[in-house]
């Protein structure tokens, strides 16, 4: 990715590096579990120079925008706000939990922060600097605030993997009956159903990966609310699972050129540069033939310890990329009638041209929408291995940096783990 030396660590105390924030991807939240482990190992060698190392909850199966807005008030404390235009577009509430005391209250441009993502958590510190340089946080708050990024195996561009778990390759955000992303969806509605009369998370930390951050949802979700009717209404069709305004949707290809479409060279995700970027891309298969571009997972034999890896790995190797409707922005273009390349995202109808009010929440967030319109067929042509070599989760092209290679500068370095 594109980077910038870091610049801001002698504005912290001088008895303290500045401290790193973890971010978990999706289904995460064990970061109260692992925490103790994390930070010992993470100071082994810095000296008399401690550094602090900060799990932020963020909801586990919540829209890139949910997770920033919590990513950001879960540092510095209070009531997170989703934005009164973006609550009114998900119908959802505007305010989520009130945090009495931030992890990190001091943090400002002056004392900035580390941060690292793990899969889905990558894009959501994107996705939360972004808000930063938009001003959704208000005044005073600025992308500067981010001193560092490290990706960890994230999907920064997406995943095949989604539509293999459940969301329709023709018609997202709906969800295929039966599949797995279905009954993940009836699984988090009757928990969050029985959440007012089971122990609550915060009350155990091996509970911490049942938090689901349902507090702008409870009118809709939980017993006291709602009846057993709507419930079973929910999980026949859930109003939140099949929305824009999930994870799995932000891991959509649409989603994805959505988010990435730069309007005066100023796309989300695009670097800032003042904030140091490093991804660690992973990859677990090996090419079938030297003459395909197609993956596999090298052997069976290593990857038993973790089967649900090598079965994504095999299917994400074999993924075929032309089902896909809106077609996405990577894939080869079939030709229109007129010559001209086929369009697979309507942008002027999914983002106006013309900025929206100062300080709301204008943009990709809210026009996304809008329209869309799919290549008449798409002319399947050679696509390199990096959409098929991954790591059984995610393919490499998308853990590299957000937006395609053409618009972000970045050097490569590849490691073989033994």
């Amino acid at each position: 990715m594109a980077a910038a030396h870091p610049a801001g660590e002698d504005t912290v105390e001088l008895n303290e590096l500045a401290p790193l924030v973890i971010v978990e991807g999706f289904l995460g939240g064990f970061g109260s579990i692992l925490k103790g482990a994390f930070e010992t190992h993470l100071n082994v060698d810095s000296g008399p120079r401690h550094r602090r190392a900060i799990f932020a909850s963020v909801g586990p199966v919540s829209s890139l925008h949910d997770r920033a807005c919590e990513l950001y008030y879960a540092i510095v404390g209070g009531t997170v706000d989703y934005g009164e235009q973006h609550a009114r577009r998900h119908k959802h509430a505007r305010y989520g939990r009130t945090i009495e005391k931030g992890l990190y209250p001091q943090w400002s441009r002056e004392r900035p922060l580390h941060f690292l993502g793990h899969s889905m958590g990558g894009p959501t510190i994107t996705k939360m600097q972004w808000l930063l340089k938009k001003g959704h946080f208000g005044n005073g708050s600025s992308p500067d605030m981010v001193l560092s990024v490290t990706a960890v195996s994230a999907a920064f561009r997406g995943s095949p993997i989604t539509y293999t778990l459940g969301s329709s390759t023709r018609n997202a955000p709906c969800v295929r009956p039966f599949s797995f992303g279905s009954l993940l969806a009836k699984t988090i509605h009757i928990f969050s159903y029985l959440s007012p009369i089971l122990p609550a998370p915060s009350s155990f930390y091996l509970l911490s990966p049942f938090d689901f951050h349902i507090d702008s949802r409870r009118s809709s979700l939980t017993c006291r609310h709602i009846g057993v009717k709507e419930l079973i209404q929910q999980i026949w069709k859930s109003d939140w699972a099949e929305s824009r305004d999930c994870a799995p949707y932000d891991v959509t290809f649409e989603a994805v050129d959505a988010r990435e479409r730069l309007v005066d060279g100023n796309g989300e995700g695009m670097p800032c540069e003042t904030t140091f970027y490093q991804s660690y891309a992973t990859c677990m298969t090996e090419k079938v033939h030297p003459d395909s571009s197609m993956h596999a997972p090298a052997s069976l034999l290593p990857h038993l310890v973790h089967p649900p890896l090598y079965l994504g790995a095999k299917i994400i190797g074999s993924f075929d990329y032309s089902v896909i409707r809106p077609v996405p922005s990577f894939f080869p273009q079939s030709r229109s009638e007129d010559g001209e390349d086929a369009t697979s995202i309507n942008a002027d109808i999914l983002f106006p041209a013309g900025p929206g009010p100062s300080g709301s929440d204008s943009g990709s967030e809210f026009d996304i929408e809008g329209g869309v319109r799919s290549a008449p067929h798409a002319n399947k042509q050679e696509m390199g291995e990096e959409y098929w070599a991954n790591d059984g989760v995610v393919p490499l092209f998308s853990q590299w940096h957000p937006h395609a290679c053409r618009y972000v500068q970045f050097s490569l370095v590849t490691l073989r783990l033994s």
